[in-house]
C-alpha cells in the first residue's frame, strides 16, 4: 500500500479517485485550494491540506511529507473561459504543474498520474482518436494541458538520465459523468451537458439548449464521448500501479462509440420521468460533429474495461446524487 497525495482531490473527479484509493487500502492526503472543489467532497478518511499550486513554497512543503505517488487534478478547465483568459489558464495549469514537478523532484517522489484531456488533439481528422493522432489543440485550455504533458515527458527522461526513478502517466479523456456514493458533479458555473439537462428535471432550470441539429450524424446533433466517473477513477488506480521508472505513458480513455446530444436528453427524460423541454438553437463556433476517444491502448496495456459504459447508468447515478444533494444546488 502507498502513501499518496491527490492534488485537486476536493473536485469532482479527484474526490472519487481519492475515495477509491482509500477503499484500496492506500493512505491519502488531499491538497486543494477549494476555489473549485468543496470541503464536503474530501473523503472522511483522507487528510486534508489547503494549498494552491501557485504557492511554490507551500506546495513544496506539502509534497515533502514523503509520498510514494502524486495524482494531479488541480486545473482550470472551462474551454470558453480559457479563450478569454488564456494567461490565467497557462499560469494555473502550466506554471502550477511546474511547481508541482519541482516539489516532486525535491522530495524524490517516484510516481505521478496526471489528469490530462483529449482536448490536446483539437479537431481530429479521424475518430475514434488514437494516442498517435496529431496534437493540435484549438483553445488555450487544451494547449495548456498539452504543454504539461510535454513537461512531464521531459521530466521523466531527465530523471532517467540522472539515474533516478521518476515515472508518470497522462490520461486523456473528454466528458465525465455519473456519481459515486457521496461524490458527484457540482460546478459553478455548470457547463457539462448531463448535469445541465438534469437540472431541468430538478426544477433548477426551465429548459436545455441543443446547439446545432444539422451535423452529419445519425440524428443531426453532435456526438461526444462519455465515461462514468467510477470507470475513470479506476483507470487512475491502474495507471498508478503500472508506472515504470523513466517512462511517460499516455493513454486515452473513452467508451469508443459516443452519444449524441439528443440521446443524452432522451436518456435523462427516461431516467427522471420529466419531459425536459429542449430548445434547438444554432451551432456553436468550433464545435466538431464527433469527438470520441479510443481506449484500445489502455485496455490492452492495463486491462482497463469500463464497467458502466451505458448512458443510462451514468445518467441514473448522476440523477440519484442530485436528488440526494438538492440542498447543494
Amino acid at each position: 500500500m502507498m502513501k499518496l497525495l491527490v492534488v485537486g482531490g476536493a473536485g469532482y473527479i479527484g474526490s472519487v479517485v481519492a475515495a477509491q484509493l482509500i477503499d484500496a487500502g492506500h493512505t491519502v492526503t488531499v491538497a486543494d485550494n477549494l476555489s473549485k472543489g468543496h470541503g464536503w467532497a474530501v473523503p472522511p478518511k483522507a487528510a486534508f491540506v489547503e494549498v494552491d499550486v501557485l504557492d511554490a513554497a507551500a506546495l513544496t512543503e506539502v509534497v515533502g511529507d514523503g509520498f510514494d505517488g502524486v495524482l494531479h487534478f488541480a486545473a482550470l478547465s472551462l474551454v470558453g473561459e480559457s479563450v478569454t483568459e488564456p494567461t490565467r489558464y497557462f499560469r494555473t495549469n502550466v506554471a502550477g504543474t511546474l511547481n508541482l514537478l519541482d516539489a516532486i523532484r525535491a522530495a524524490g517522489v517516484e510516481r505521478l498520474v496526471f489528469s490530462s484531456t483529449a482536448a490536446t488533439y483539437g479537431e481530429p481528422d479521424e475518430v475514434p482518436i488514437l494516442e498517435t493522432a496529431p496534437t493540435v489543440p484549438t483553445n488555450p485550455y487544451g494547449a495548456s494541458k498539452l504543454a504539461v504533458d510535454a513537461a512531464i515527458g521531459f521530466e521523466c527522461a531527465a530523471s532517467a538520465a540522472r539515474g533516478q526513478t521518476f515515472g508518470a502517466t497522462s490520461l486523456r479523456y473528454f466528458n465525465v459523468a455519473g456519481a459515486s456514493g457521496d461524490y458527484g458533479e457540482l460546478h459553478d458555473p455548470e457547463t457539462h451537458l448531463i448535469p445541465l439537462v438534469l437540472r431541468v428535471a430538478a426544477g433548477v432550470r426551465e429548459s436545455v439548449q441543443i446547439y446545432g441539429t444539422d451535423y452529419p450524424t445519425e440524428d443531426g446533433t453532435a456526438v461526444r464521448d462519455y465515461i462514468h466517473v467510477e470507470d475513470l477513477a479506476r483507470a487512475h488506480l491502474l495507471a498508478l500501479d503500472a508506472i515504470t521508472p523513466g517512462n511517460h505513458a499516455v493513454y486515452n480513455l473513452g467508451n469508443g462509440t459516443g452519444f449524441s446530444v439528443r440521446q443524452v436528453v432522451e436518456a435523462c427524460r427516461a431516467v427522471t420521468g420529466h419531459p425536459i423541454p429542449a430548445v434547438e438553437v444554432g451551432r456553436r463556433a468550433g464545435d466538431p460533429a464527433v469527438l470520441v476517444a479510443s481506449s484500445d491502448k489502455i485496455r490492452a496495456a492495463l486491462g482497463w474495461v469500463p464497467e458502466k459504459p451505458e448512458l443510462e447508468a451514468m445518467v441514473g447515478d448522476a440523477w440519484e446524487w442530485i436528488q440526494a444533494n438538492r440542498d447543494r444546488h
